[in-house]
C-alpha cells in the first residue's frame, strides 16, 4: 500500500506545473529554500530565490576541487606531491584525518583531493587551502566567469569544536561576508559550474570526466542521491546547524537535470540522516527530475 501511495503522489507531482510542485512540497516549510535546477540536454531551466547569496557550507570544496585541478594542469602542482597531516591544520567533524590518521604521515595530493569529496573531509580541505590559498580558488573562478562564489577561510569544526578562524581569502576578511562562513554562492552559480563541468569546459575535457567521476563517489546520501534509484548521480554536499545544501547532476534517461538546492534557517539541530532539510532536499530533487526531465 505504502509503495502504491508513493507511486500516486509521485504521479500527481509530476503532473502539476514545476513550480508549483515545488512550492507545494515546500510548503509552511519553516526555514528558507534557495535553488536553481536545469536540464543540461534541452536547457529548460526553475529557480526560486536563485541568485540570492547562501552559504556554502562544504559546497564550496567543489570549486576548490576546480583550482587544484588547474594548477596540477599549469604545472604548479603535482598529484604525487607529498602533503602533510598536522595538529594545526586538523579539525573536527566531517571526514578521518582529523581523527583517524597520526600527525606528520604524508599523503599524495591526489589522495587528500578525494579524501576533500568523497568524505568531505574537513583536514583535508584545510591542507589543500594552505597549499592552494582560498584567495587562488577565487581567482579562477574569476578566470572562468563565476563571479559570486567567493571561499572565503578554512574550515574551523564543527560543534563546540571549533579553532579560532583562519586562512582567509579577500573576500573573506570583508565584514559583509563574515556571516557567510567558509564560503558564499549561489545557486545559479553552482549550476553554472556543474554545467561548464558537464560541457568538458573546466581545465579540459579529461580532468572535467575526471572530477565529475570523483564527485560520483560522494558518499553522502542524504539528499540528492536518497531517492534517485539507480539514476547515476555527481555530487557535493553541505551541512551546518541550521544549514544543508547539496549540488549534483541527477543522469537521467531523458536529460542531466543539474540543480543547486540550499535549505537554511533551520529552528532544531539535527545531524541525523533524517534531517527535516535533507528529506525536503531529496523530495525537491525527485520533483525537479520529474519535472525537467519530461519530452
Amino acid at each position: 500500500m505504502r509503495t502504491l501511495l508513493a507511486l500516486v503522489l509521485a504521479a500527481a507531482a509530476a503532473a502539476e506545473p514545476l513550480p508549483e510542485a515545488l512550492r507545494a512540497r515546500i510548503g509552511n516549510f519553516t526555514g528558507t529554500v534557495s535553488l536553481y535546477a536545469k536540464n543540461l540536454d534541452t536547457g529548460v531551466s526553475v529557480g526560486i530565490r536563485e541568485t540570492a547569496p547562501v552559504r556554502t557550507a562544504s559546497t564550496i570544496k567543489l570549486p576548490i576541487l576546480l583550482a587544484v585541478f588547474d594548477a596540477v594542469a599549469r604545472g604548479q602542482a603535482r598529484w604525487t606531491e607529498p602533503l602533510t597531516v598536522t595538529a594545526a591544520e586538523k579539525v573536527s567533524g566531517s571526514g578521518i584525518l582529523g581523527s583517524e590518521i597520526s600527525d606528520g604521515v604524508q599523503l599524495p595530493l591526489r589522495d587528500v583531493v578525494h579524501l576533500m569529496i568523497v568524505l568531505s573531509d574537513n583536514t583535508a580541505t584545510n591542507m589543500i587551502l594552505g597549499r592552494f590559498t582560498a584567495d587562488a580558488v577565487n581567482a579562477y573562478l574569476d578566470k572562468i566567469g563565476i563571479r559570486a562564489t567567493r571561499a572565503l577561510r578554512k574550515v574551523r569544526g564543527d560543534g563546540n569544536q571549533l579553532k579560532a578562524p583562519s586562512g582567509f581569502s579577500a573576500a573573506g576578511r570583508l565584514p559583509e561576508n563574515q556571516k557567510y562562513g567558509l564560503g558564499v554562492s549561489t545557486p545559479h552559480d553552482m549550476v553554472a559550474i556543474l554545467e561548464k563541468l558537464a560541457g568538458g569546459e573546466i581545465v579540459s575535457p579529461e580532468a572535467s570526466r575526471e572530477m565529475i567521476a570523483i564527485l560520483k563517489r560522494c558518499q553522502d546520501n542524504t539528499g540528492i542521491r536518497r531517492k534517485m534509484g539507480d539514476l547515476p548521480v555527481a555530487n557535493k554536499t553541505g551541512a551546518l546547524d541550521a544549514l544543508r545544501s547539496d549540488v549534483g547532476i541527477v543522469y537521467s534517461a531523458r536529460g542531466r537535470i543539474a540543480m543547486s538546492i540550499t535549505i537554511d534557517d533551520m529552528p532544531k539541530i539535527d545531524y541525523s540522516p533524517d534531517n527535516v532539510g535533507s528529506l525536503l532536499i531529496a523530495d525537491l530533487a525527485r520533483i525537479l527530475v520529474q519535472g525537467l526531465a519530461r519530452k
